[in-house]
């Protein structure tokens, strides 16, 4: 069939050079090799790459057995204050409105909202800490909830970033890379997974409102963007109110069957288009209609949480019954797992703490504290815990200066990336574990580092995957999700 003329004008450069580079070699290779030479040889990368569209259900190969089979991430957006919830510092009592020495601050690089400070006044957390559970974490008194699952839980306490401001540094944690436009973790566990429903997307993000909305930070779908993987390994993001995704339902006077013969028709053209021009892209197109018509009928039934008894809602709150809240996505999260949901992706607002930690903490953590308890309790006793890991932390921490004024009973906190607090649950992690040490100040590591690739490897073990071999070719690259230097498995933390 003849190329559309609009298609041999407007290609572009970048197009022809990307696609089609070494596609005499290629043609020459596949010659030598025979029939079966390309796929005998192909890993998971290559068979991928090679197939352009291989179906989500088929991607399923690992390179070891996996313990995490479905992910649920709650990231707290704008950093959560350390050591006001989980990093306890009682020594920095007797060093409140003192300068931060700078032996301690060695030269750190500080962003524009406090690099015009005349001094670094510590600022010790204005709220009470106790130990708990078997493994003596010490937990924040507004977090009774967690407090009571410690033992279920890890926590790395030791993690740190290059990234110092918020755009950068929410890239770096979620796609391994400062850049934009990666593939972030769940397009990655996508990729590698593929799906267990075919009826629901394989990687679902969900936006919670926060109860506090003093100053929250923007967040766009680049954040669970595919990148350079296919387009069918985007996240797909569920609204907080009214529909879910928005026209799944058929408009006013049009029935299924026509909605069902106006895809097919569309589909068809799209054939036609992929086998005059071969762009892979054309496939994921056609796979996000079927899908969109399949979730028709999957999604109401999902986010109908009517049918769920009362014990339900005595788990995460009476939260839980309001679209759009921390709670109403937590107990999303598990009826997504249950179904067969790979990745679900929480963002949860407002943790951008630069003033007010006394005003806002209380409300933000009131707003995730019994939630991720429930969560955890809910999955336990359904039997899904062990194959669902549980990710909750931020995209750094917060320094022990204060920024603006300060007072034993209100200050504020700048951004710092140097240490913070992550804590994980279920899916292959070791309950009861706390990981790595920072000084008296919370200022600087000194046991057990953990980068955010090492964090991102350690994942991709959980899941069956080793991160030098899960790999995607792209520029002529094999992409990685922990990067190209050496990184270090967390193996104290695993189970």
């Amino acid at each position: 069939m003849q190329m559309p003329d609009d298609f041999r004008t407007n290609i572009t450069r970048r197009y022809f050079f990307a696609r089609g580079s070494h596609a005499i070699g290629g043609a020459a290779l596949a010659t030598l090799l025979g029939d079966t030479g390309i796929r005998g040889s192909a890993g998971l990368a290559g068979a991928v790459e090679a197939a352009g569209s291989e179906p989500k259900s088929a991607a399923t190969r690992t390179h070891f057995p996996g313990k995490a089979k479905h992910v649920i991430y709650l990231h707290m957006v704008g950093g959560p204050p350390q050591l006001d919830l989980y990093d306890y510092k009682p020594v920095m009592n007797e060093w409140y409105d003192k300068d931060l020495p700078d032996s301690v601050r060695m030269g750190q690089r500080l962003t524009t909202m406090t690099s015009g400070q005349a001094r670094f006044p510590i600022a010790p957390s204005k709220f009470k800490f106790e130990q708990h559970g078997k493994c003596g974490m010490w937990v924040c008194e507004l977090l009774p909830y967690t407090a009571r699952m410690v033992d279920d839980m890890c926590f790395i306490r030791s993690m740190h970033t290059e990234a110092i401001n918020h755009e950068p540094a929410i890239t770096y944690i979620q796609t391994g890379n400062q850049v934009t436009s990666r593939p972030c973790l769940g397009a990655w566990t996508s990729y590698g997974l593929g799906s267990l429903n075919e009826n629901l997307p394989t990687f679902v993000v969900l936006v919670a409102r926060s109860t506090n909305v003093e100053q929250v930070q923007a967040i766009s779908a680049r954040l669970w963007s595919s990148g350079y993987l296919p387009g069918e390994h985007a996240g797909v993001s569920f609204r907080s109110a009214g529909d879910p995704i928005l026209y799944i339902n058929n408009p006013p006077g049009v029935p299924a069957a026509i909605r069902r013969k106006t895809l097919d028709g569309i589909n068809a053209l799209n054939e036609m288009n992929y086998r005059m021009v071969g762009d892979p892209e054309t496939h994921t197109r056609i796979q996000q209609y079927e899908l969109a018509y399949r979730m028709q009928s999957s999604v109401p039934e999902l986010t109908d949480i009517a049918s769920e008894p009362e014990s339900t809602f005595q788990l995460y709150g009476e939260e839980a019954k309001k679209p759009g809240t921390f709670a109403n996505t937590a107990l999303l999260a598990r009826r997504m797992v249950e179904r067969g949901v790979r990745f679900i992706q929480v963002y949860h607002n407002n943790w951008d703490t630069h003033a007010n930690v006394a005003g806002r903490l209380p409300d933000q953590c009131r707003d995730v504290d019994q939630p991720c308890w429930g969560l955890v309790q809910d999955l336990k006793q359904r039997g899904l815990l062990d194959q669902t890991l549980i990710l909750w932390g931020g995209e750094f921490g917060r320094t022990i200066y204060s920024q603006g004024g300060l007072s034993h009973q209100n200050y504020g906190r700048d951004h710092h990336p140097r240490c913070f607090t992550i804590w994980a649950a279920g899916g292959g992690i070791r309950p009861g574990t706390i990981y790595g040490e920072t000084d008296d100040f919370s200022y600087n590591i000194v046991k057990d580092p953990v980068h955010i690739h090492d964090f991102h490897a350690t994942i991709l073990k959980l899941m069956g995957f080793d991160h030098q071999r899960f790999t995607f070719k792209f520029q002529g690259l094999d992409q990685r999700l922990a990067g190209v230097e050496k990184v270090n498995i967390i193996d104290a933390i695993l189970a």
